[in-house]
C-alpha cells in the first residue's frame, strides 16, 4: 500500500510565545529533550511500512530550516516534496496543494496521510497500528481521521463523536460541563487533526463541497515554479493565485459534510504542545510541584513554570506562575491564564513589532545571526555561517558595514575585490558596494558585523544572486 506522509507545517504557534515567533514557529522549538517537533514528526512518518515519499506543506521562509530538522533523523533513499506557501490559507489550500501533488507523481489512488507538524506522539508502534487502520479505511474510499481518547475534560480541543469506526459529528470546543459529559460517555474523541485518504477521493470531495477553493489552489498550483533535485521536488507556489484563496479548515469544508467518514480510535498519549502548560508537563516536577528549564533558582515559590534562557532567572514567595525569558522578551502569567498568550502576540504583530516575528537569533538557509545590541544609527550582530554556506551577492542602499572575523575563515566578496580572512582580520564595505559573504572551509564562520547608517532595517537589501532563491528577506 502506497502511503505518502504530508507534513503540514504552518501557523505561529501564538500560545507559545516568545520562544514561538513567526519566522521561528513552534514545530522547531526545542523540547525539554532537545529535540523539536517537527523533527520527532518526521521520523515518526519515515518509519512506517514502506514510505518512500514525504511531502511537506510549509511557509516559504521555513524551507531552509526544515530541511536541516531533516537532515538531524538522517533517513537515506527517501524523495522529498516540500510545497511552499507564500502565505497561510488554512488547511484545505494546504491539503489541496499536497493532493494535487500527490496525484500527479503517484497517481490518485495513492493515500495520503495528513500529519501536523507540531504533534507529539511517544508511542510510534501504537501511532503505526492506527495509521495501518486508517490507510484500510482509506484503501476502501473512506476518509479517516484519528480520535484521540481523552484522558480529562477538555475545553481546549475540538471534539469527534463516534459509535465504533464510524464517524458521527464534530464538535467545536465545548464548555467544560459538556466536555466531562463527553468524556463520560465514551463515544467522544479529541480531534488530533490528522487524516488519511485516497487523493483522488479528496479532490472529488473538495470538487463537490468547496469547488471555489479547489479551483482557485489548483490555479496557484499550475502557476508555481518548479526545481528539481536528485531526491528533492520543491514547489513555489504562485502569489498573485494562492492570495485568491478563501481561507478555510478542512473539518468545516469537507469532513462535516461527510456521512461515511470513519474515525480510528487512538488509545495513546498525544499532545498538540497547545501552551506552555503542555510543555511544562513534559519535565519533572520538584516537591513544591515546580518545573524549570535552564538555570533557575527558586525561594519560596510553588506549582511554577519557569523557562530559562542565557542568564539566571529566580523567583521567590510566589506561586502559580509560568515565566519564559528568551534574549529580548519576558513573559510572566499565571498558568490558568496560559491561554491567553496569544493576545500578547496578536497586539505585537498588529503593532508591526519585530518580537512577534523574530528572535535576537534569527535563522537563515546559510546559518545564523544575533542582533547584540542596536542603537541610533548603528546596529551589532554576531554572524555564524555553517560550512560552505554563502550569503547572497547583494548591497545596501542606507547602510555600511564592518566586518571582524572571530573564528573560522572568510572568503570576502567586496565590489571587484576577492579576499580570504582569518580570526582577527577584518574589512569595511562601503555603502551601496555589491558585497557576498562565504565559508569556504569546513569549520564554522563566527564574525562581528557592526553596521551603520540611517536606517538598519533587514528589508534594505538588493540581492544581485542567491542559490536560496530568494528575492528579499523577510
Amino acid at each position: 500500500m502506497n502511503i505518502v506522509p504530508v507534513i503540514m507545517s504552518g501557523g505561529a504557534g501564538s500560545r507559545l510565545w516568545p520562544l514561538s515567533r513567526e519566522a521561528f514557529p513552534k514545530p522547531f522549538i526545542p523540547l525539554p529533550d532537545g529535540e523539536t517537533l517537527i523533527r520527532k514528526t518526521y521520523a515518526r512518518a519515515t518509519a512506517l511500512p514502506g514510505v518512500r515519499r514525504i511531502v511537506t506543506v510549509t511557509n516559504r521562509e521555513l524551507l531552509f530550516l526544515t530541511a536541516d530538522e531533516y537532515e538531524i533523523v538522517g533517513q537515506s533513499g527517501l524523495a522529498h516534496s516540500f510545497i511552499l506557501e507564500p502565505m497561510g490559507r488554512d488547511t484545505t489550500a494546504a491539503i489541496a496543494l499536497a493532493c494535487l501533488h500527490v496525484a500527479g507523481i503517484e497517481g490518485e489512488d495513492a493515500i495520503a496521510l495528513v500529519l501536523p507538524a507540531d504533534h507529539l506522539i511517544p508511542d510510534t508502534q501504537a501511532f503505526s497500528a492506527a495509521v495501518s487502520a486508517a490507510a484500510v479505511s482509506a484503501a476502501a474510499g473512506r476518509v479517516a481521521t484519528f480520535g484521540m481518547k481523552p484522558d480529562r475534560p477538555e475545553t481546549g480541543f475540538g471534539y469527534i463523536e463516534a459509535d465504533g469506526t464510524d464517524l458521527i459529528r464534530f464538535v467545536e470546543k465545548p464548555d467544560l460541563e459538556t466536555a466531562r459529559k463527553f468524556v463520560e460517555s465514551g463515544r467522544f474523541f479529541w480531534n488530533g487533526g490528522m487524516f488519511c485518504f485516497r487523493v483522488g477521493v479528496m479532490l472529488a470531495l473538495m470538487d463537490e463541497h468547496c469547488p471555489d477553493v479547489l479551483s482557485q489552489t489548483r490555479a496557484a498550483y499550475d502557476a508555481s515554479r518548479v526545481s528539481e533535485s536528485e531526491d528533492r521536488v520543491s514547489m513555489e507556489i504562485d502569489r498573485d493565485e494562492f492570495a485568491k484563496v478563501e481561507p478555510v479548515s478542512i473539518d468545516y469544508a469537507v469532513m462535516e459534510k461527510l456521512h461515511d467518514a470513519a474515525c480510528i480510535p487512538c488509545d495513546f498519549a498525544w499532545s498538540d504542545i497547545g501552551s506552555w502548560n503542555a510543555i511544562s508537563e513534559l519535565t519533572q516536577a520538584d516537591g513544591e510541584g515546580n518545573r524549570v528549564i535552564g538555570d533557575v533558582v527558586l525561594k519560596g515559590t510553588k506549582d511554577s513554570f519557569v523557562h530559562g534562557a542565557d542568564r539566571l532567572v529566580s523567583l521567590v514567595g510566589v506561586s502559580g506562575l509560568l515565566v519564559v525569558d528568551t534574549l529580548d522578551a519576558l513573559l510572566v502569567c499565571a498558568k490558568d491564564a496560559a491561554q491567553d498568550i496569544k493576545e500578547i502576540y496578536n497586539h505585537l504583530k498588529a503593532n508591526g513589532s519585530e518580537a512577534a516575528l523574530l528572535h535576537r537569533t534569527a535563522h537563515r538557509p546559510w546559518g545564523t545571526y544575533t542582533v547584540l545590541e542596536e542603537g541610533e544609527r548603528f546596529k551589532i550582530k554576531r554572524i555564524e555561517v555553517k560550512p560552505g554556506g554563502r550569503l547572497s551577492l547583494q548591497s545596501h542602499r542606507h547602510r555600511s558595514e564592518h566586518w571582524v572575523v572571530v573564528g573560522g575563515q572568510a572568503r570576502v566578496t567586496n565590489g571587484d575585490k576577492i579576499t580570504v580572512l582569518g580570526p582577527n582580520q577584518s574589512t569595511y564595505i562601503p555603502c551601496g558596494n555589491m558585497h557576498r559573504l562565504e565559508n569556504p572551509a569546513g569549520e564554522r564562520l563566527v564574525m562581528i558585523e557592526v553596521q551603520c547608517g540611517n536606517y538598519l532595517g533587514e528589508d534594505d537589501i538588493e540581492r544581485f544572486d542567491d542559490e536560496y532563491g530568494r528575492s528579499q528577506v523577510k
